[in-house]
């Protein structure tokens, strides 16, 4: 199964927690930051995710990262 698939699927199920910027998801590949607030900047908002990580409990600083666009969105993904 394609990352893009296993990321929607995830994204259906519910989530971990809500920050004012992000919708948060465990998924088979790691910690999804859903973006939700308008539309998605330019450049993926990693900075604003690991703010945010930190307020439903999530140290996401020394996880790799990615961004994919799915159709939910722009998802940033973490993952060790």
């Amino acid at each position: 199964m394609a990352i893009r698939e296993l990321l929607e699927d995830a994204l259906q199920e519910d989530s971990i927690g809500t920050t004012p910027r992000f919708r948060w998801h465990a998924t088979p590949v790691g910690i999804a930051a859903l973006w939700c607030h308008g539309q998605a900047p330019p450049a993926p908002p990693y900075e604003f995710a690991l703010e945010e990580g930190l307020q439903v409990g999530l140290d996401l600083s020394r996880e790799e990262r990615e961004f994919h666009q799915v159709k939910s969105g722009l998802v940033l993904l973490f993952h060790s």
